[in-house]
């Protein structure tokens, strides 16, 4: 777990380097309070237990995937789909999600990561990684719509 700290954290710094850096924020902080959100759910409903995970006595999610890790996949995968078209970014999505489902399985069954109850299967991971990417990449989209059409409205009232 503190190799995956450190590379996350070491990651991060470049993936935040690209602009513009507001939009990567947004899909950073968005991304991390809607997974402690859900996670806390899951957790507190014990669909899904965390034996290893730090600060175990403070909460029962797994904070270093919720609030570091996944955030930061999240950033990167919204910089390579900022320009694409629907269909690739659901292609591009499923390189993201299967990879991250895998190393869950391999998690779930080697280590001490995760444990998965109450008829969690690895297809529940892949759905939930799948449609909470999507509705993050809806959400930065929105707010890049919005922003266009300020902006748009901004120079036509100067004008």
């Amino acid at each position: 777990m503190r190799i995956l700290v450190a590379v996350t954290i070491g990651l991060l710094p470049l993936f935040l380097r690209k602009p513009p850096i507001k939009d990567w924020l947004l899909v950073y902080f968005f991304n991390a309070i809607s997974n402690g959100f859900i996670d806390q759910i899951i957790a507190k409903q014990k669909i899904v237990k965390y034996p290893v995970r730090l600060l175990p006595k403070l909460f029962k999610k797994h904070i270093v995937f919720d609030y570091l890790v996944y955030p930061t996949i999240t950033i990167f995968y919204n910089q390579v789909t900022s320009k694409d078209k629907p269909i690739t970014i659901f292609y591009k999505l499923l390189f993201f999600s299967i990879p991250m489902l895998f190393v869950e399985l391999w998690a779930a069954k080697k280590t001490d990561l995760v444990d998965w109850k109450k008829g969690w299967a690895w297809y529940h991971t892949l759905i939930s990684i799948t449609i909470k990417s999507s509705v993050t990449r809806l959400f930065i989209g929105l707010v890049r719509a919005i922003d266009k059409k300020q902006m748009i409205n901004q120079y036509a009232a100067n004008q």
